[in-house]
């Protein structure tokens, strides 16, 4: 009997070894998963209680099955967000296999009371997909107040101005069309968006105490003064725009034009009575050939410079502030270059300046020298400056047929540079400097400008 049981186990033992040597070893993918977007955006308006569900699809586009070790929304139980993926609810899945070839549909719900204006304009949260010990993410999006949104949209006519505008992505006006923005009209950017005006018309049509304004955001008193908020406004070969009583903030590049339009001799852009401030790089930045026209405008704490010009490109600023003061800012105020060295290609590009006119003005910062050059000459490039009735910091002041009736390194005395008070006081040489041959009638607070004995820069003090 016992030697019986001693071949029966045996037997049993020889059974299970070979049944298990049958099972096959599971064996998966080692590759990420695809997505059919990145950024799902909620783009329904708000305005009272809002419920709405948006889709994407998983794709395994491997040969093996990927085993998907966890799905979580970033912001859990707090969300006001929901996920469901593939008939699973809940804030983190685990352990979901996904075959060869074959693809998963998830579902994201959000409910918002939009009425509670302490919500931010832009609700955000992600979900977190881990494959192979590596996170992907789809980032999730929805209005977070009553407003006008815009998601990589075209726009022209003119937009309202009874609640504010936000840009999530970019806001285009498209090739011959032309946009208007009225004033009064709150403008609101989001990470990386930029208003970009693409071989069309922009006007902004602000007015003294019912300025265009142009910011971040983030309304928290902790992003007042954070600039990169957003990047800014960008003209590709635009035709001739304007920008009038605008207070533009906090971004990258506040007003960046990329060439002209070549059917137009004019200016690209006709700048007046504007404040560009506390850029992370360029308050103006004048790129291959384009045109800017600039009157009674203040432009002040960019990380980079006031103005940038490269690869060539014409500038006419009269009555204008140009200031380097900022924490941020370690370059001189004022850059201009006609050239362009393509790192990749080693190409270098060169252009002219046609007109290269700075008057009744003031360049002038916390550096030694807050205006350079940087310049070549070719056959054919024309470069053509001149610089009149300016208050200029200069480490070494030149003397050339370029400057007329320069104040080199003079004292401003601006009001209070730490309020960004830039008035001066009655004993600045900045009082009654400036050339009355090029006089406009009122400077950017609306004052009127003495017509024979007019100030120095934006501000005229009576």
């Amino acid at each position: 009997m016992r030697k019986v049981s001693i071949i029966l186990l045996s037997f049993l033992g020889l059974l299970i070894a070979f049944t298990s040597g049958c099972n096959k070893t599971t064996n998966f993918s080692t590759g990420l998963l695809d997505f059919s977007l990145d950024t799902l955006v909620f783009d329904t308006v708000f305005t009272t209680i809002g419920s709405t569900t948006q889709q994407f699809k998983i794709y395994n586009k491997h040969s093996k099955s990927i085993n998907i070790e966890e799905i979580e929304l970033m912001g859990g139980s707090n969300s006001p967000f929901r996920m469901n993926v593939d008939g699973e609810m809940g804030t983190k899945l685990s352990s979901m296999v996904l075959e060869s070839g074959d693809s998963l549909f998830a579902f994201v719900e959000v409910t918002l009371n939009v009425n509670n204006q302490n919500l931010p304009l832009i609700v955000e949260d992600s979900i977190r997909f881990r494959t192979n010990g590596k996170d992907q993410y789809i980032h999730l999006a929805v209005w977070g107040q009553d407003a006008y949104f815009h998601y990589k949209d075209l726009n022209e006519g003119v937009w309202p101005n009874d609640k504010p505008h936000v840009i999530f992505g970019y806001a285009a006006v498209d090739s011959s069309k032309t946009l208007t923005i009225q004033k009064n009209t709150k403008i609101y950017l989001h990470k990386n968006a930029l208003l970009y005006n693409y071989k069309g018309t922009l006007n902004i049509e602000g007015e003294k105490n019912e300025e265009v304004l142009i910011k971040g955001d983030r309304l928290e008193s902790l992003y007042d003064d954070v600039s990169g908020q957003y990047y800014g406004i960008y003209f590709h070969e635009a035709k001739p725009s304007t920008i009038n009583y605008a207070i533009i903030k906090n971004g990258t590049s506040g007003v960046h034009l990329y060439s002209k339009d070549a059917s137009s001799s004019g200016y690209t852009l006709t700048l007046t009575n504007t404040k560009i401030t506390n850029h992370a790089r360029y308050g103006v930045f004048i790129y291959s050939g384009a045109k800017v026209k600039a009157e009674n405008c203040l432009i002040k704490g960019n990380g980079n410079h006031a103005l940038l010009v490269k690869e060539g490109g014409d500038f006419n600023f009269n009555f204008c502030t140009l200031l380097g003061y900022g924490s941020s800012n370690t370059n001189p105020t004022v850059g201009i270059s006609n050239y362009y060295n393509n790192p990749t290609t080693n190409v270098t590009t060169i252009g002219s300046i046609n007109e290269g006119s700075i008057r009744n003005s003031i360049i002038t910062g916390n550096q030694m020298t807050e205006l350079v050059f940087d310049t070549l000459s070719n056959p054919g490039v024309v470069m053509n400056f001149s610089f009149r009735n300016c208050l200029i910091k200069l480490e070494e002041p030149v003397n050339n047929s370029f400057f007329t009736n320069i104040l080199w390194n003079a004292i401003p005395y601006f009001t209070a540079i730490s309020d960004d008070d830039f008035t001066f006081l009655p004993q600045s040489v900045l009082n009654g400097g400036a050339d009355a041959n090029f006089w406009i009638p009122q400077d950017l607070n609306g004052a009127t400008r003495d017509a024979s004995n007019p100030d120095i820069g934006a501000y005229e003090v009576n």
